[in-house]
């Protein structure tokens, strides 16, 4: 449980839904995803509820799957994050700006220059999503015939985050004199050229961005295997988890926490949010009518597609009224992933038709459905039993689904003391409780 007592909130907003058939449901804005006009609505709508980030996922692809369920999913086209993020922080002044920068298909430099630049046109909200691309289609597009090896893309992305934060702190806060009188610009020994050489990187600097307000952009890790933990352990000041059970969360909140220990890392200073699916009614039926209408409305071919992309393997041959069979072949993607899905259908007896009904609608997320107060509950139930540090929250269509978190469940959440009333303070370090990095070369 966070230290001072208050749960954090993301808002999982690209795809503005994990939801498929979003799109489809009765009020919904069916071009959310790629309309600048709605993402607008929608980040001011979230800042007056207070959520501490918008968080834009990414791919560097069209979703890995056949053309008869791609041709039904809202998000094959969106916006680039760092082309957005800028925009949006034009028209808000304290939410975090939180995107998603692949480390197998970038260059640090690059990343290093986006997000040091959206930290200063934000006044110190931004933050990266560290990932290593799952897709193997990726690959594709960026003059690469196969996908790096699982744990080899996390090795490359440890090496990636290094370079990023030395370029990071390339000068010093006060290097920038601007002394008109003298016409000295800056203080020549207040910067420090990297001269990074490693495996994957060869990076000389300095970064041509003065340093992020922030120190260091808000570093924010989604890896659940055991590569993906000790990258968090190391580097992540946020988490977001895909667990929807509360145990197996207790277990990873218990098992990465202690690892940052083991690295002089403290926990405080890194929040765990799982993602969490919210659907609202005035009754717990009302609620519960509101997400069999919405899953009625995905196509069987779109969800059997996702279990595909899921497992990382073809499954046109599966018999779907069994269990997943117990040689599926090796994939190169998301390890954890599939490890869920094959403990659901092993352990639990979930069926391939049966796990792609699950995974067509919210992707298996944790779904909290029911009254106001029911929702927070057992969001609270969570909270207390360090499970998490806060979530980040799916909507299950928009403007709907945040309209009625934002207006229901946030004022309930404040009620019982568990969410601030005004940001704490100006960046999202200060909103995350985060302590502002020192610079390597400067103390």
């Amino acid at each position: 449980m966070a230290e001072d007592g208050k749960l954090r909130l993301g808002a999982f907003m690209r795809p503005v839904t994990i939801h498929t058939a979003a799109w489809r449901y009765p009020g919904a804005f069916a071009d959310a995803n790629f309309n600048l006009t709605h993402l607008k609505r929608f980040i001011q709508t979230l800042e007056r509820g207070k959520f501490d980030m918008f968080f834009m996922a990414d791919h560097l692809a069209v979703l890995n799957m056949p053309i008869e369920a791609l041709r039904r999913s809202a998000t094959v086209t969106s916006f680039d994050p760092l082309t957005l993020l800028p925009a949006l922080a034009m028209v808000t002044e304290h939410i975090g700006l939180v995107a998603t920068a692949s480390t197998t298909y970038n260059e640090p430099f690059h990343i290093a220059r986006k997000f040091a630049s959206l930290d200063h046109i934000s006044n110190g909200r931004a933050g990266w999503n560290v990932v290593t691309s799952t897709n193997p289609k990726e690959a594709l597009n960026f003059s690469i015939e196969e996908h790096m090896e699982h744990d080899e893309r996390y090795v490359r992305a440890r090496e990636f985050y290094d370079v990023v934060a030395g370029l990071w702190d390339s000068w010093a806060d006060d290097a920038f004199i601007r002394d008109q009188q003298s016409g000295i610009y800056f203080d020549p020994e207040k910067l420090r050229v990297l001269d990074h050489k490693g495996k994957y990187f060869s990076v000389r600097g300095p970064l041509n961005v003065a340093r992020p307000l922030q120190g260091h952009a808000v570093i924010v890790q989604a890896g659940q295997s055991e590569a993906g933990r000790q990258l968090a352990a190391e580097t992540a000041e946020v988490v977001f988890s895909g667990l929807n059970k509360k145990d197996v969360a207790q277990q990873y909140y218990t098992d990465v926490k202690a690892r940052m220990v083991a690295y002089g890392r403290d926990p405080s200073q890194m929040k765990i949010l799982p993602g969490a699916f919210v659907l609202v009614g005035e009754t717990l039926a009302e609620a519960r009518a509101k997400k069999r209408h919405l899953d009625s409305l995905v196509y069987p071919e779109s969800g059997l597609a996702s279990l595909a992309g899921q497992l990382g393997c073809d499954i046109s041959g599966f018999d779907l009224d069994k269990p997943l069979p117990a040689d599926l072949p090796p994939t190169n993607g998301s390890h954890t992933a599939r490890e869920k899905l094959v403990a659901m259908s092993w352990d639990e007896g979930y069926t391939v038709r049966e796990l792609a009904q699950y995974i067509g609608g919210a992707f298996g997320t944790l779904e909290m459905i029911g009254t106001p107060e029911m929702v927070v509950d057992q969001m609270e139930d969570w909270f207390k039993s360090k499970a998490c540090d806060g979530f980040n929250i799916m909507f299950p269509y928009l403007p709907e689904g945040l309209d009625d978190f934002v207006d229901k469940v946030v004022p309930e959440l404040q009620r019982r003391g568990l969410f601030r009333t005004e940001y704490e303070g100006k960046t999202l370090r200060e909103n995350l409780g985060l302590q502002r990095p020192g610079n390597k070369f400067f103390s």
